[in-house]
């Protein structure tokens, strides 16, 4: 097996359709829900989740390090620790502790993504064309980045040695950059970060690191990756039949705050997705949070009783997020702890309606969000199953009752991402 260490649930799942697709068996669990055992139905891809991006440093470096054990001892023998697209995060931590565990020195850290804007050139990396401190990244509620430069940013996280790839390097071919990390590694370097410019770049990337045991950052060099393990696959993902889901209708909820996610709930809204908003400012006081999510689940269920889809979302206006924020930090909250908030009532509404109407199709927007509705619904294993857009892929849940699931990264997807994944999930 190719064992895998995710940081979130829709990064686990971000990684995983890139082998799915290849016709590669991958599964993905909470850490907390995965039990190997040696029956032969072992998964080619194994992604554990440590939901560990909101944890201290040495809380996320404890998670990764037993992770990395367990893997270990199951039989992987190839090991990726997938990160943030963007840095955010314990990726110093993380690195080391997957390092340590294995008794290793040396990993290869490529953290492009260009199908999804992701782009590294000399060390810089960028968003659409912006360097990454000045994208929509600067005013993350949690994880702020005001730092471009990804050589600056992991070696303020980890004691060992990092070094880089250049674009004009990889450009010359998959032999030269195998001779260049022997030299860097020879001189001592235990991190490599590579540039990319496109696809083109993680090709020839893949080729030169295929065989390298330990890799780093986002998924999309396993898309290469996974070309090589099964060069013939063709990729339509899997064609088995999906099980008997009941109603058609999809559950959507929303709580990621990144300016793609209010986008496409803004498009759902215009293409007429009814949509009902939990007010963040009404969640601090426990009677106005009970009466007002009571509500919401009360209608939610009506609509979904009546066959129509429903989206519930976080508020998201920049002023009833500032204001939010205010209020927090007058009780005592950090940014960290309304964020935790907003998610417990979201997956408490989610789980309520659930129960109230049997519901098996959802669409869950943002990392938090996803992990704590999961975590509420008792969702342990999920298998890959078809990519939607780039990185957003489909996926059932492994245990009864079965499930029929988009996990969507908050930053990830186009304005019409939320229709498209509504009709994804409708299909029998």
């Amino acid at each position: 097996m190719i064992g895998i260490i995710a940081d979130d649930i829709t990064g686990a799942n971000d990684i995983g359709i890139m082998y799915a697709k290849a016709n590669i068996m991958t599964h993905v669990y909470p850490m907390e829900a995965w039990m190997y055992q040696n029956d032969g139905m072992q998964p080619e891809v194994l992604v554990l989740d440590t939901h560990s991006r909101l944890d201290t440093p040495e809380e996320a470096y404890n998670k990764v390090f037993q992770m990395t054990k367990k893997l270990k001892e199951a039989g992987c023998a190839r090991f990726i620790n997938k990160t943030c697209s963007v840095f955010r995060g314990n990726i110093g931590a993380e690195f080391d502790a997957m390092l340590d565990a294995l008794e290793a020195s040396f990993a290869i850290v490529v953290l492009a993504f260009p199908k999804n804007g992701r782009t590294t050139l000399d060390g810089i990396h960028y968003v659409h064309g912006k360097k990454l401190e000045e994208s929509e990244f600067r005013n993350d509620p949690v994880h702020p980045m005001h730092e471009s430069n990804l050589l600056h940013i992991l070696q303020s996280q980890t004691p060992r040695r990092v070094g880089l790839i250049t674009i004009d390097i990889i450009e010359q071919g998959s032999s030269v950059i195998m001779a260049e990390i022997i030299r860097l590694k020879n001189n001592g370097f235990n991190y490599l970060i590579l540039d990319v410019r496109d696809q083109q770049s993680l090709q020839i990337i893949a080729q030169a690191v295929h065989q390298e045991p330990i890799l780093c950052g986002s998924s999309a060099l396993a898309e290469e990756l996974a070309l090589l393990e099964k060069p013939s696959a063709i990729q339509t993902g899997v064609t088995n039949q999906l099980p008997e889901l009941g109603r058609s209708a999809v559950l959507c909820v929303a709580g990621s705050l990144m300016p793609q996610s209010a986008a496409q709930i803004t498009y759902a809204k215009g293409q007429g997705l009814p949509a009902l908003e939990l007010d963040s400012l009404l969640l601090f006081d426990p009677s106005d949070r009970e009466s007002h999510c009571d509500q919401i689940i009360g209608e939610a269920s009506n609509l979904l009783k009546e066959g129509r889809d429903v989206l519930i979302h976080a508020s998201n206006s920049p002023l009833k997020v500032a204001a939010t924020k205010v209020k927090g930090m007058e009780l005592g909250f950090d940014n960290t702890e309304v964020s935790e908030l907003v998610s417990d009532a979201l997956s408490d509404v989610i789980r309520s309606i659930v129960e109230e109407t049997g519901q098996q199709r959802l669409l869950i927007a943002g990392g938090e969000t996803s992990a704590a509705v999961c975590a509420k619904l008792g969702i342990g294993g999920l298998c890959i199953w078809q990519e939607i857009q780039p990185g957003l892929p489909s996926c059932l849940t492994l245990q009864k009752p079965e499930r029929f699931l988009v996990l969507k990264s908050g930053s990830f997807g186009s304005e019409p991402f939320f229709i498209e994944a509504i009709e994804h999930l409708k299909q029998t």
